[in-house]
């Protein structure tokens, strides 16, 4: 006997929750924050202070924001406005959404970043007279008047598009590739004189914003476009190289994405494994093709392993110009982006509004709810202390333009993930007690309330990364031990180690967050010292 239409109908539908889960239910909300914070961000960084440092390229003419007290800024080489009295960067509060201009003097278009142990922000290079500068910011809570500072120190190179990665020490970077600019320098210099070194796998097309790793053994991952190799930036060699990844070009103007999967204390921290995904069609960037659909493949690979090599799988919608976030509960969102077409000013359209969520334990996908802003090229997604995801950016023109079919996107707005639906308020955890400065090996005690009764407590700690075209550099996430939850009067008290040493975690301002049950605490700062 034939089955009823009706019966198919259910059948399909409890076969694709067991195999297609991702399919089922668009969840999340979205929220716009401001719609007008006078840039376009393409570099989004959130400090310490829970402010966000926002910044766009000089060379762009008139913002949509002014500098406060009729200042101007007065620049001879600049290309576009000599005296241009508009701010091209902002520090936003997402606690009342407002942005206060910043002066930055040399041009910072498609420059890199990230936080030093003392949550200052170093940002380095840019193009034409931005292209070897330094420049840094001591971040500021709302009422301050913090401000970028221009160095008078150079790099030992010109640095456009390339990528920073804190070092074990804290206090020292190292600043890896660019246009034309196959090597790697340190920032500061390890000694007097220091220049830059050579690496190989960085000359050629499709090489640019190296996605750029610190494995636990304080070697370096470095990826570009299909190639990875082991770095001992100590000895300047090149420990091993590693399985090309297969498909598609990965990094810009190809603008896949990547990200470094938690590191658990139940493998001593010593497991790193990086995934890969989306990025352009091969051979869309070299022959213009702006209407090639963009790759849905995502690879994995174990760069701690003896054998490494890729495991590929596919995302449900194809992206370039992702961005992927490590989220509170260990899951990777991965957001923004176009499926069709490459990195540059109208080279992608068919945006990618719909989130996607991944779970790396259960190697599943989940499609969430979609917002109706594009965010295309020159956009930004930074995970707020809080637990939404804040979203800026998007400028797929030369100049600031607010006609045609992508606009110059001023709008800021916030990703809600499922884990603060309002079903979930009752068992969202809130910490009551914990050290504001962390050394490496400490036991300390985390206290927290929860609605309902404890159980599955994690304690899970992420860094604050400098997100800019597609790669969160220097984002990572550390998954530490917990004892079982005690009880502590009204509240709950865990026992928490922190990570063994600064290969782990290098010294710096991480946001710990303690979940219950997989829902998430809001996020509190927390300074990892040696």
């Amino acid at each position: 006997m034939g089955l009823s239409k009706t019966t198919l109908v259910v059948l399909v539908t409890l076969q694709c929750l067991l195999s297609c889960a991702y399919l089922v239910a668009a969840q999340g909300s979205w929220a716009l924050l401001n719609k007008n914070a006078g840039i376009s961000s393409m570099h989004t960084a959130v400090t310490h202070m829970n402010t966000v440092i926002m910044l766009d390229r000089t060379n762009i003419g008139p913002s949509a924001i002014k500098l406060p007290d009729g200042r101007c800024r007065k620049q001879p080489a600049e290309r576009i406005s000599k005296t241009d009295c508009y701010a091209h960067s902002v520090m936003f509060n997402p606690a009342n959404n407002q942005v206060r201009p910043l002066y930055v003097y040399t041009d910072t278009w498609c420059s890199s970043g990230q936080f030093f142990d003392n949550g200052r922000m170093v940002q380095t290079g840019g193009d034409f007279e931005g292209n070897r500068k330094i420049r840094t910011l001591q971040p500021c809570g709302a009422g301050g008047n913090c401000d970028w500072v221009e160095l008078g120190e150079n790099l030992a190179t010109g640095r456009w598009y390339a990528s920073n990665q804190l070092l074990p020490s804290g206090i020292r970077q190292i600043i890896v590739g660019g246009r034309n600019t196959p090597s790697y320098e340190f920032y500061p210099k390890r000694k007097a004189g220091e220049g830059f070194f050579n690496l190989g796998m960085l000359g050629g097309y499709n090489n640019l914003y190296p996605f750029v790793y610190l494995l636990p053994n304080g070697d370096l991952f470095i990826f570009a476009v299909r190639d990875s190799v082991q770095l001992n930036w100590n000895s300047g060699k090149v420990v091993r190289g590693y399985p090309q990844i297969p498909g598609n070009p990965r990094n810009y103007p190809s603008a896949g994405s990547a990200a470094m999967l938690p590191l658990t204390w139940q493998t001593n921290f010593g497991f790193a494994e990086i995934m890969v995904c989306g990025g352009a069609a091969t051979g869309a960037s070299n022959s213009g093709n702006a209407n090639a659909p963009a790759s849905a493949s995502c690879g994995r690979i174990v760069a701690t392993a003896g054998k490494p090599n890729w495991a590929m799988q596919n995302m449900p919608i194809r992206r370039v110009m992702g961005d992927m976030i490590n989220l509170p509960t260990g899951d990777i969102l991965i957001i923004n982006g176009a499926q069709n077409g490459y990195q540059g000013w109208g080279m992608a359209n068919n945006p990618a509004l719909n989130p996607v969520n991944y779970n790396p334990t259960k190697k599943q996908f989940q499609v969430y709810a979609k917002t109706n802003i594009p965010r295309l090229y020159h956009s930004t997604a930074n995970l707020l202390a809080d637990g939404r995801v804040l979203l800026a950016g998007s400028n797929t023109h030369q100049f600031y333009t607010y006609n045609g079919q992508y606009p110059t996107e001023l709008r800021v707005e916030a990703f809600s993930p499922p884990y603060l639906g309002a079903g979930f308020n009752g068992v969202r955890p809130a910490i009551q007690g914990y050290p504001k400065f962390i050394k490496y090996k400490q036991v300390f005690v985390m206290t927290f309330t929860v609605g309902k009764r404890v159980g599955g407590v994690e304690v899970n700690m992420n860094s604050a990364p400098y997100v800019t075209h597609s790669f969160a550099q220097g984002q990572r996430q550390m998954k530490l031990k917990t004892s079982v939850p005690a009880k502590a009067g009204n509240a709950w008290s865990v026992q928490v180690t922190a990570v063994p040493g600064n290969t782990i975690a290098p010294p710096a301002y991480y946001l710990l967050f303690v979940l219950q049950n997989g829902i998430p605490s809001k996020g509190v700062w927390v300074k990892q010292n040696n």
